[in-house]
């Protein structure tokens, strides 16, 4: 398992240092701490490059209060995100920097069938931008987890994860971009994960592949 990680990791990177402006490279963090049997605390940290380390696209910190309707599968959420942004200027060598302030609600309900698990998670997101910019956007995202070495999702379960999220402005331009992510997975136990994949976000204006290295944790 470890050997098909860091064969995977370098020929993400191999990808991102000889295609500098196609490949960027996310490293993310999920965590959600459970403070009763009803609600949870969720934090996340991703940081987005261009390339496959330092050179800055995103920062972003998300954190939210959450409320199980249903033990385990459906639940509630309200939340707050920082997000530190360094794009660059059209087809230019110079950047810019901004910051944006988000305030997000959201409902996530789990399925399980057997090997598969199923997720669904829609977000509605109030964006506040710097000169007293401010927009909103809806989001969905469906994502399945496939178990490969075990009849369900287990400790030490190797799997293959997908997904797919949608956003959509609710004024101008509707479609705001889409996201298609594959990779493989390795569920250490029942608080620990981590996976590997390539995404490809498309925007209005062309697409773009990232080697993603995630981490969930729960405690």
């Amino acid at each position: 398992m470890k050997k098909l990680f860091v064969g995977l990791f370098l020929f993400g990177a191999s990808l991102s240092n000889a295609q500098p402006s196609d490949v960027g490279n996310w490293l993310i963090y999920f965590g959600d701490k459970k403070l009763s049997s009803r609600w949870n605390l969720h934090h996340e940290i991703q940081y987005r490059n261009f390339n496959l380390l330092g050179d800055t696209e995103q920062l972003l910190l998300r954190a939210g209060l959450g409320y199980n309707l249903t033990e385990n599968n459906n639940n509630v959420l309200v939340g707050y995100a920082f997000i530190y942004s360094e794009p660059y200027v059209g087809d230019t060598e110079e950047k810019i920097n901004f910051n944006e302030h988000r305030l997000y609600q959201q409902f996530i309900t789990r399925q399980s069938f057997g090997r598969v698990s199923i997720q669904h998670r829609y977000r509605f997101e109030q964006r506040f931008f710097e000169n007293n910019d401010f927009r909103m956007r809806l989001r969905y995202f469906l994502s399945t987890n496939i178990a490969l070495n075990k009849p369900q999702m287990e400790d030490k379960t190797i799997y293959l994860s997908a997904y797919n999220e949608i956003f959509l402005n609710t004024e101008q331009t509707y479609f705001d971009r889409n996201r298609l992510y594959g990779g493989i997975g390795y569920r250490f136990n029942k608080n620990l994960r981590t996976e590997i994949g390539l995404m490809n976000q498309m925007v209005n204006t062309g697409s773009r592949n990232q080697l993603n290295i995630i981490t969930f944790y729960n405690f």
